[in-house]
């Protein structure tokens, strides 16, 4: 069996690394993978590895990773030559992009459109003003005549913050969420958008490194880390925007956050309890295989299936 990559995370563990296997020992368990069949080892937190096992690993041609504990990619230890890295970078830049720009923005309005549909079906009462379906549901079938980036991110952007807008109305309104703003957030609803958000970008960034490709050349985004943001897009809605809404419709109170002119704090209990949410929502084996299919994708040009 070949592993794409190894993921050790938390705080702890004691990676060694002999002639023939990777071990990971961490409390009372222990895992072995053989050293020929280990393309990455990602170290998300802190952990223990010996200098002797990473030179081990490099010569065996793996490439070792570290984060820190929220998933932030700090930097990467690889072979003196990789030719694979280099020919997989080549064929993401060259890839016709707005064809995948196109994948990810359907993908996007897709799962919103289904968020709004739930959060109706929860108040037994509609949540659009009159033409806003319309709007969204011909945005949806115009992207697929659409050419050019900017005409996708255009779209892209009114479709989302469309959706902001609508999922407002079913939150209390003294909560001070109207749309999605960007940092420093104001109300409470945004911070905690943020803050999931940037758990979802650190699990999926760690995929993205696993398989190698360039998290900063993207699709529907540009620069820094664009390409992780276009991956997560469309898994929003349903990863965090489930918990952050439910979280604020149901039982956000006023001393769960702290709102001054200029920035919203959130509370240390408010952040243990989100966290403990995106644990169960933040799906790990959907990223892998979001990530896994843009891979295959780039590699034999077929089609690009988005998950959402």
């Amino acid at each position: 069996m070949e592993y794409p990559w190894v993921s050790v995370s938390g705080y702890g563990a004691h990676i060694k690394s002999t002639h023939k296997k990777l071990v990971i020992q961490k409390k009372n368990k222990v895992e072995e993978y053989p050293l020929d069949s280990v393309k990455n080892l990602l170290i998300v937190g802190g952990h223990t590895i010996s200098s002797t096992s990473i030179a081990q690993l490099i010569k065996n041609g793996v490439f070792i990773s570290f984060f820190e504990s929220d998933g932030s990619l700090v930097g990467t230890l690889k072979p003196f030559t990789d030719d694979n890295s280099e020919h997989l970078n080549e064929l993401q830049k060259g890839i016709p992009r707005h064809r995948y720009a196109i994948s990810l923005a359907q993908g996007s309005i897709k799962s919103r459109l289904f968020a709004i549909h739930q959060a109706e079906l929860r108040q037994s009462s509609g949540l659009f003003y009159e033409g806003e379906l319309e709007i969204i549901q011909n945005s949806l079938d115009e992207m697929t005549y659409l050419i050019k980036v900017d005409e996708i991110r255009r779209l892209h952007r009114l479709t989302s913050d469309m959706y902001y807008e609508i999922m407002s109305r079913n939150l209390p309104p003294d909560l001070g969420f109207r749309r999605r703003t960007i940092r420093p957030q104001t109300d409470p609803v945004n911070a905690m958008l943020s803050f999931g958000y940037a758990m979802l970008f650190g699990n999926c960034c760690v995929s993205v490194i696993g398989s190698r490709l360039n998290p900063d050349i993207g699709f529907i985004h540009d620069g820094k880390g664009s390409l992780v943001y276009d991956l997560i897009d469309p898994l929003k809605a349903d990863m965090v925007d489930s918990i952050v809404f439910k979280i604020a419709r149901e039982s956000l109170k006023s001393w769960d956050f702290e709102c001054a002119p200029d920035r919203c704090m959130l509370s240390e209990e408010l952040i243990k309890k989100m966290m403990g949410s995106f644990y169960t929502t933040i799906n790990h084996e959907k990223i892998y295989s979001q990530v896994i299919g843009l891979l295959n994708s780039i590699r034999s040009n077929d089609e690009f299936k988005v998950l959402y």
